[in-house]
């Protein structure tokens, strides 16, 4: 075979794995959207975490654990979502799924140490992360991650998408959303929490697995004040949630 004609096969070769590949995006784009469009009213039956974390525990032959309890937004204290958005993304009501100030500042950071970044999803990126992504962290990952969260903020309003995030987090070791969470560490429903119960499960969401809400740390009793202060500061929510504390 001449060179030539070996160069050509090649290029024919890579044109082709390059259309199937295009392909096999638009396709899981597509399917990626199917699957928001129709979340947007019907709860998120299973994530890959819920199912990466059954995994580790079958394979290490430890108990089986997976306790979620889906609860309409409006049936949750509202003081758990001011402690949440406090926590996670303070400006979740104002952009437009990405906080680009919070970006800037988390890669100067990441240069000026040499660290890896952290700290600069929003709730609307974990959103999109949670729903169709492993846990995983890759740059590769960050443009169809990009994508999803662009068509949570177009097609979802912020509502739904924190309604969805406070549902499916992981808040301990096999246990998702707020109302499994508040009945593991408080015995209550996710209504009853009282504003200290939001802010202590609020402040361990960065790493739920290693602190508990109910057997607080020093770092995490601090977090909680500091989050109680500042959780109403944020403005007032643009729905009404009956808050049965009251």
């Amino acid at each position: 075979m001449a060179k030539g004609e070996g160069v050509k096969i090649l290029k024919k070769l890579f044109l082709k794995l390059g259309k199937l590949f295009f392909q096999l995006c638009v396709i899981g784009f597509q399917f990626a959207i199917f699957l928001i469009i129709i979340y947007r009213v019907v709860p998120v039956p299973v994530t890959p975490l819920q199912v990466i974390r059954v995994y580790e525990q079958f394979t290490n032959d430890k108990p089986l654990k997976l306790s979620k309890h889906w609860k309409s937004i409006d049936y949750v204290n509202d003081k758990f979502c001011y402690a949440v958005l406090t926590s996670e993304d303070i400006k979740f009501m104002h952009h437009y799924g990405f906080d680009f100030e919070q970006i800037y500042k988390s890669i100067k950071k990441g240069l000026d140490t040499g660290k890896k970044m952290r700290g600069a999803s929003t709730i609307s990126q974990q959103t999109a992360k949670n729903i169709f992504f492993t846990p995983k962290r890759s740059w590769i990952r960050k443009v169809p991650e990009m994508g999803v969260t662009i068509c949570l903020e177009l097609l979802w309003t912020k509502k739904r998408i924190l309604e969805v995030y406070i549902n499916i987090i992981e808040m301990g070791d096999g246990i998702y959303g707020v109302e499994a969470a508040a009945n593991k560490y408080f015995n209550k429903t996710a209504a009853n929490l009282s504003k200290r119960e939001c802010a202590l499960i609020a402040a361990c969401l960065p790493n739920p697995r290693k602190y508990i809400a109910n057997k607080p740390s020093k770092y995490i009793n601090k977090k909680a004040v500091i989050i109680q202060r500042y959780m109403y500061k944020i403005g007032k929510l643009p729905w009404r949630i009956k808050d049965t504390n009251k």
